[in-house]
């Protein structure tokens, strides 16, 4: 390929402008402008345009111009002779050529080429410039964790608008082979309808700066064969105000499809509204919450000694903190489900020592997979989670606590609950009928009588003086102040005990 491209150019560089006019004016470009500016569209033409049909019309322009001229064509011949002709159709066609219909025209401003040094005396500089190969990035998708993937039936393509109408069809043909129709056929159920082998439809932004996560168009619908299959709708909203959300996942059309070797035909309606999206096919192998647990069990578990240099490293004194950290609580209970952790767990990327459970975080994301850590609301991706073994242990060791703290060397203590610490009595209990209980109660009234227990008849000393009802009175007054002050407390006899205080 490169040597056609050399030997098309060389024959372009010793064109005269009638020629140029002729070759540009096959392919519609423009014939105007001065003879450089010719040189340099007709190059880029070859450089990236390069049809079996337009070498053809470069290598008749050639021999007819030297057919004419004789030997004085062959003296004008460039430095660099043609060696063999091959026949156009050993030449390999642009992706931007279809049955002689021009494709996108590269535009004048591309700095692929050096012109001042192709045109002019430098013609020999040609056969050192690298055949350059213009590969299209690829749309990627983001990897799902509950999805396996098995095959790719169709990579990720643009869905192109036929006309201007607002809803578009794309339809895509393919014919599964007998292998994968055995994979779906003997793939156990994930529940009555279900395979656990599915084909898949996956739709996202046509964006190749990044993986992409699932994204469908406006008013989609998809058509196997001759029937519609289910889209996920819309989450409702709550709040006022907020649009309804709509969860967007791989489409399983298994149910749909004909499990033969018979074509089948899958057709996505879209609304054009100026985003460019991508469609792909995918055979995957759908995994379970439980079967993610079991995986994480088994690569995902953090060694204990590990956690606790973590521990360590995060309580180390900062000389460049004026508070010195003694200590980090962390509770055993799931700020998820508010019980008691089974399994800790919590992402690489995460910077708090607080675990959540990895039995619920799994089947929450399952129903709707948001992937995010409950504790900080980053991202926490199932590739991301580890299971830490030091809060493992201590779950195990620790039954009678729902928080511990963490020390500076590693080590850890419980930390009971406030109820335990606030029922243990503060002042001592005296029993009824003992000597310090009898000690305690008040001596009885002198105003009660001995006899029937009935308080006995006031008297009245007529003999006190003056003095002595100014004392009374006085008592009076005090009477007076204590019956407004507010009552003591009573004391409380519950089941025989008393509290002392």
């Amino acid at each position: 390929m490169a040597a056609e491209l050399v030997e098309a150019k060389n024959m372009v560089m010793s064109f005269r402008v009638s020629d140029l006019q002729m070759l540009l004016g096959f392919v519609g470009r423009s014939k105007s402008g001065l003879k450089h500016e010719l040189v340099t569209r007709a190059l880029q033409l070859v450089q990236f345009d390069c049809s079996p049909e337009v070498f053809k019309k470069i290598k008749e322009l050639y021999e007819t111009r030297y057919a004419k001229k004789g030997t004085e064509a062959i003296s004008q011949a460039p430095p660099q002779p043609i060696t063999s002709h091959r026949a156009p159709e050993s030449l390999s066609i642009h992706p931007s050529y279809d049955h002689g219909v021009s494709g996108p025209r590269t535009s004048l401003s591309t700095p692929n080429i050096d012109y001042p040094s192709l045109y002019g005396k430098h013609v020999n500089g040609l056969s050192r410039l690298p055949p350059k190969v213009i590969t299209k990035p690829e749309v990627r998708l983001v990897k799902l964790p509950f999805y396996d993937v098995v095959d790719e039936l169709l990579k990720p393509t643009e869905l192109v608008a036929q006309n201007n109408e607002k809803l578009q069809d794309s339809p895509c043909v393919f014919v599964l082979s007998p292998r994968q129709v055995d994979l779906i056929k003997n793939s156990r159920d994930l529940h009555p309808g279900t395979k656990s082998v599915q084909v898949v439809l996956r739709i996202c932004y046509t964006d190749t700066s990044c993986p992409q996560e699932d994204q469908y168009p406006p008013n989609v619908a998809v058509k196997v064969n001759h029937n519609y299959c289910s889209v996920p709708g819309y989450y409702p909203s709550n709040k006022p105000g907020v649009e309804p959300k709509r969860p967007c996942r791989p489409i399983n059309l298994t149910n749909l499809m004909y499990l033969s070797s018979a074509s089948n035909r899958v057709t996505v309606t879209w609304g054009n509204y100026g985003k460019s999206y991508s469609v792909g096919l995918y055979l995957v192998r759908q995994r379970t919450s439980s079967e993610l647990l079991q995986r994480l069990k088994t690569i995902g578990v953090k060694h204990p000694e590990l956690c606790k240099t973590l521990v360590r490293e995060k309580l180390r004194l900062d000389p460049d903190s004026e508070i010195a950290t003694t200590g980090v609580r962390v509770s055993l209970i799931c700020p998820l489900v508010k019980m008691r952790l089974t399994v800790p767990c919590r992402a690489e990327t995460c910077a708090h020592l607080q675990c959540f459970d990895a039995v619920f975080y799994l089947q929450m994301n399952e129903k709707k997979p948001t992937w995010t850590c409950p504790v900080c609301d980053k991202p926490a991706l199932y590739d991301q989670l580890i299971i830490d073994g030091l809060l493992s242990k201590i779950l195990s060791e620790c039954k009678d606590a729902d928080e511990i703290e963490f020390l500076a060397d590693g080590s850890w203590c419980p930390i009971k609950a406030e109820k335990e610490r606030s029922s243990s009595p503060v002042c001592p209990i005296l029993v009824l009928g003992s000597q310090d209980m009898m000690a305690k109660l008040p001596p009885p009234s002198s105003t009660v009588s001995s006899e029937n227990g009935k308080p006995g008849p006031d008297v009245v000393d007529l003999t006190l003086d003056s003095s002595s009802s100014s004392s009374s009175s006085s008592d009076e007054d005090e009477e007076e102040e204590e019956e407004e002050r507010p009552p003591q407390k009573r004391r409380c006899f519950e089941k025989g005990l008393l509290s002392a205080c």
